[in-house]
């Protein structure tokens, strides 16, 4: 069993997320190909995001900028909160987040999840958790690359009765698709609601620019930030 030091009461900030990403292998430089055929100088697998640690600050991550985004459009935190995971990654993501905005910003906030495929026997259907009939909801995710699968949630959700308040990814690629816009960039035009990123590429590029990458010998590699100012010159919105 793995004891550490952890800190009683930590906060989210991207360059810790970022480095404890690095740490675990969830985010590595290198040379990756993407579905899309492209060379990406970096590739996230949030399915790595497997430790109490790491699924704590991205929760952390996700409930402060939840409890932000209240207090800007209710002046409070009194309003009732529905939050949803994307499956299938984002269902551990929505639980802890509940359990983080209770804990640290005193938020009750009711979650759900959606299944791929239906479910045909016991309660049946494709949602599991908080009854969002007539509700707006916060959806939660690692990653919107071409926005599919976020587009099938919403779908989902508006099958159910619910809209969509807003949504929260853990990175933003902040890469044009097919057209001039990005992904997250089309989702919020279409939908007309807020959809932020707890870490973007540009702080990706920073945190090598100030070379925290240093302190681990495996990101020394002095090309990398060339590489990623490259690629968001190519390839960014």
């Amino acid at each position: 069993m793995s004891h550490v030091t952890r800190p009683q009461d930590p906060t989210f900030s991207s360059h810790q997320f970022i480095q404890l990403a690095l740490d675990n292998q969830v985010l590595k430089f290198g040379e990756f190909v993407l579905k899309s055929g492209r060379i990406s100088p970096y590739f996230f697998n949030a399915g790595l995001l497997a430790t109490g640690e790491m699924l704590s600050l991205l929760a952390r991550g996700y409930a402060d900028a939840l409890a932000e985004e209240m207090g800007a459009h209710n002046g409070d935190n009194e309003q009732e909160l529905v939050i949803f995971g994307a499956a299938y990654k984002g269902i551990p993501f929505v639980a802890a987040t509940a359990q983080a905005l209770w804990l640290h910003h005193g938020i009750n906030a009711k979650w759900g999840y959606n299944r791929k495929e239906a479910k045909t026997h016991g309660e049946g259907g494709n949602l599991v958790g908080a009854d969002v009939t007539g509700k707006a909801v916060w959806v939660l995710d690692d990653v919107i690359t071409a926005g599919t699968a976020m587009r099938e949630v919403v779908e989902i959700l508006e099958k159910a009765g619910a809209s969509v308040a807003g949504i929260i990814v853990a990175l933003d690629r902040k890469e044009k698709g097919q057209a001039a816009h990005s992904a997250i960039q089309e989702l919020a035009a279409t939908l007309q609601v807020p959809v932020r990123a707890l870490v973007d590429i540009d702080d990706l590029i920073s945190y090598l620019a100030d070379d925290h990458g240093a302190q681990n010998g495996q990101h020394k590699d002095a090309t990398q930030l060339a590489k990623m100012q490259h690629y968001r010159e190519q390839y960014g919105v």
